[in-house]
This record gives structure tokens, C-alpha cells and sequence, in this order.
């Protein structure tokens, strides 16, 4: 479950690049057929300055802990649009849990959580 303002990171997806994750939030559903389900959406740093979105589903059920192709939304130079497109997808699947019955808050993602450990990268600090 997350905690205060629905930051949770999952053992699900870990991070697969030399940045990492820098921000997550976590949200839970029923599916169709009635059965949990929880979706992890990420901001990470890529290699080469790419920010990339990711969306995974039930990932503490798959085989592998990387990341797949086709969990990720968005990649692109522009923090501003990550975190655009971060909002936009957890906007979209707040709605079908919040439809679900659940009544989770969770936090939109923010410039200032993202600047804070790239400052740290870039700084060198720890």
C-alpha cells in the first residue's frame, strides 16, 4: 500500500537505467474478473538525458524485474513533458480505481521531487 501522499516504490519494475527511478506512485484495482490488479507509473532518467514514463501492471507477477518495451509511454529530452505525460496517465488511471471503488489519494507527480535527486546526479552529492 502506498504511504503519505501515495509514494510507494515497488519491488515489481526495478529501475533499469545508469539514472534510475525518480519518482512513483502506485494504484490499485479490481479487473474485470474481479481480482486485484495494481498499476506502478514512473519517472526515470535514461541513458543519454532521456526522461522516460513508464506504466507497468501487476509487475510483482512477472518473471523478470526490467522493464518492458512496451511499459513505457513516453521518452523524450523535455522533464516538463514526462512530467506532463506522467500527470496525463495517472490522471486516466485514477479515474478507473477511483470507478472501482477505491479511494486512494495519490499525489501528482511534481518538477520539484524530479529536481531534487537530478541535482544530486549532477552535483555529485549523495
Amino acid at each position: 500500500m502506498p504511504g503519505p501522499g501515495g509514494r510507494c516504490h515497488s519491488p515489481g519494475v526495478k529501475a533499469s537505467t545508469d539514472r534510475g527511478r525518480f519518482a512513483e506512485r502506485v494504484l490499485h484495482f479490481i479487473d474485470s474478473n474481479a481480482a486485484p490488479e495494481t498499476v506502478v507509473i514512473w519517472i526515470e532518467r535514461k541513458d543519454g538525458g532521456v526522461w522516460a514514463v513508464g506504466r507497468a501492471v501487476n509487475p510483482d507477477w512477472r518473471n523478470s524485474k526490467e522493464p518492458r518495451p512496451e511499459d513505457y509511454v513516453f521518452e523524450g529530452y523535455e522533464m516538463g513533458d514526462a512530467l506532463e505525460e506522467a500527470n496525463e496517465t495517472l490522471e486516466d488511471d485514477f479515474t478507473v480505481s477511483e470507478r472501482d471503488g477505491h479511494d486512494e489519494r495519490v499525489r501528482p507527480f511534481t518538477r520539484d521531487e524530479l529536481l531534487k535527486p537530478l541535482e544530486r546526479w549532477f552535483f555529485g552529492h549523495s
